[in-house]
């Protein structure tokens, strides 16, 4: 056998393989196949640890009642009343629906405040006006009700007993996910060598902030996880859109990356927290000021400021200096004072983003102003009476906006005008259609070639490249990362970290709507960026400091690097121990 003609033989074979491009077809094909499952179990596995887990409160105390039982106080505040949605509920007639809270500070001292129960509070046998020092077995009358204060001297955490998923696993899919990515990428565009440096800094950054948790002594990478799989897809949509993008890109997440740590080590001191609330929130006030009056107008919004070649979108960090600020703890909640100031604030930064025509952005300020306003007041009459005063707002802004009042005009009619007002939500409407389940393949979309496609249309984007799956498990990703904050609330320590968590979440949440909705045309196009996967720096950056206030919310043990862990261990008892 003459092996030189068979050798001849295969690579003439290969060479018309690769001419025909069937090597690149059959790849592209097989990874739009793999593509969503793995998707589906990278997600399922994180939901699942995140959801699956059983949490157990932690006890600061009790109040011990007349009869003999004993309440806990599973927070660092409490509410006392009568209502069922206080944490301490006193069914008793001459409690009022809200009567006080007893809070504990970080040092480990214990106060209680008056929050004007109707036959007010007796500490020690004397009145109280407003706020004092409670002390181990101090007597508390709430309206006529003994009760007996007791600290819990020796604080203890259940031990971690539920088969956790191990991260590592999870962690190994997701980088088979980003490596097929980079594959079908390097097939369909010229930049390979980019596009590979791009996806291992990623994979690199994804395992080395693993690592860090490690050495903290934490288990728990579910949030990060997810958050890492929003920002392959982002890689992806930048990748084929602007190539050359990839090296600020990777800028960004690594400046995003260094938020979430310092931010979240930040977070573990609540008291440091608060005193750099109104410093914080006053940064932010800087930022609206300079954006207002250095930015350039680009496409009618007033939003990006440009400092040499650098340019940045301020709006996106007024985001957390905004939940910031708006996260104050339980003993400032009911003063009238302090919800006015914020109420201000929040008006000074809709306002001004209203001014500067970035309506998309005003209205994820207003919706996470209402969640923060909700949970400080508790009243569904001062929700109700913003939402009243927004929607006047809203009118007098078309009023004087001519171009707000088209957009409402396109909205539902984008195909009475496909080359005119309905241009950009006709053809991603069109992108989504063509893509189908699977996808055309990554680098192989044409809706990249339309204006904003890779950011404010970036969900149509992904269905015409990566398929409708891919898509939709994005959006599933970012609803698994809000319905974490509401999941940790209930026993979350503090409600500057339960307020936070939401407050983000809602951001996150309300960001996702606008986008997906805005661009297949079932909401006004507001050109709002989806969190993670729209290409933009500052939106990136800025989206993993919202994660930060989520992940400190996570009480879990040895979940959040943002909770300290200083205390006592013990296993759980059985019943029979205990008793």
């Amino acid at each position: 056998m003459d092996f030189t003609k068979v050798k001849e033989f295969i690579l003439g074979l290969w060479d018309s393989i690769i001419s025909a491009g069937l090597l690149s077809d059959t790849v592209i094909f097989i990874s739009r196949l793999l593509l969503p499952v793995l998707g589906i179990i990278i997600l399922y596995r994180c939901a699942g640890s995140l959801f699956g887990y059983r949490r157990e409160k932690e006890v600061w105390g009790y109040l011990a009642l007349p009869n003999g039982a004993k309440i806990e106080l599973n927070h660092w505040e409490n509410i006392v009343g009568r209502a069922m949605s206080s944490d301490v509920c006193m069914e008793y007639p001459s409690v009022s629906r809200t009567h006080g809270a007893i809070i504990r500070e970080p040092d480990g001292n214990w106060r209680i405040y008056n929050l004007g129960g109707k036959m007010g509070i007796t500490v020690r046998g004397k009145k109280l006006n407003t706020v004092t020092t409670i002390r181990n077995g101090d007597i508390i009358n709430f309206g006529g009700v003994d009760t007996v204060f007791m600290k819990d001297t020796e604080h203890d955490i259940l031990e971690d007993n539920s088969e956790r998923k191990s991260p590592v696993g999870t962690l190994v899919l997701l980088t088979l996910f980003m490596s097929i990515l980079c594959s079908d990428l390097c097939l369909s565009m010229a930049e390979s060598g980019t596009i590979i440096f791009a996806f291992s800094s990623l994979a690199l950054l994804m395992w080395g902030s693993y690592l860090i948790t490690r050495v903290l002594d934490r288990e728990a990478f579910e949030l990060e996880t997810i958050v890492f799989f929003l920002c392959a897809i982002g890689f992806s949509v930048v990748a084929s859109s602007r190539p050359q993008a990839l090296y600020k890109e990777i800028i960004c997440m690594v400046a995003g990356v260094a938020v979430y740590w310092i931010l979240g080590w930040f977070l573990r001191e609540l008291k440091r927290a608060k005193a750099c609330r109104w410093y914080i929130a006053g940064f932010g006030v800087v930022l609206l000021i300079l954006n207002l009056f250095m930015s350039e107008s680009i496409f009618g919004a007033k939003n990006w400021l440009s400092i040499g070649s650098f340019s940045f979108q301020p709006s996106e960090f007024i985001k957390i200096c905004f939940v910031f600020a708006g996260a104050a703890t339980l003993d400032r909640m009911f003063a009238k004072r302090n919800l006015i100031l914020f109420v201000l604030y929040a008006g000074l930064c809709v306002g001004g983003l209203a001014i500067m025509s970035d309506f998309g952005t005003a209205l994820v300020f207003f919706a996470a102003y209402l969640v923060i306003a909700f949970m400080r007041s508790g009243s569904f009459a001062a929700v109700i009476l913003s939402a009243g005063g927004a929607v006047l707002a809203a009118f007098l802004a078309v009023l004087a906006k001519p171009y707000i009042a088209q957009r409402f005009a396109t909205w539902g009619n984008a195909w009475a005008d496909p080359n005119g007002t309905g241009y950009q939500q006709t053809r991603a409407m069109a992108a989504c259609a063509s893509g189908g389940l699977l996808g055309l393949g990554a680098g192989r979309g044409w809706l990249k070639r339309i204006f904003a496609a890779d950011t404010d249309m970036v969900f149509a984007f992904v269905c015409e490249e990566l398929g409708l799956i891919i898509a939709v498990l994005a959006v599933v990703a970012i609803v698994i990362i809000a319905l974490t904050a509401i999941g940790s609330a209930s026993e979350s320590r503090s409600t500057f970290y339960v307020i936070a968590a939401c407050a983000s979440g809602t951001i996150l949440l309300v960001q996702v709507m606008l986008n997906v909705f805005g661009s297949l045309d079932m909401l006004p196009f507001t050109g709002v960026t989806f969190p993670f996967v729209s290409n933009g720096g500052s939106s990136l950056i800025a989206c993993w400091g919202l994660v930060s206030f989520i992940k400190a919310c996570d009480t879990r043990p040895s979940a959040s690097f943002a909770v300290k862990s200083g205390f006592k261990v013990k296993k759980k008892r059985s019943r029979n121990e205990e008793n």
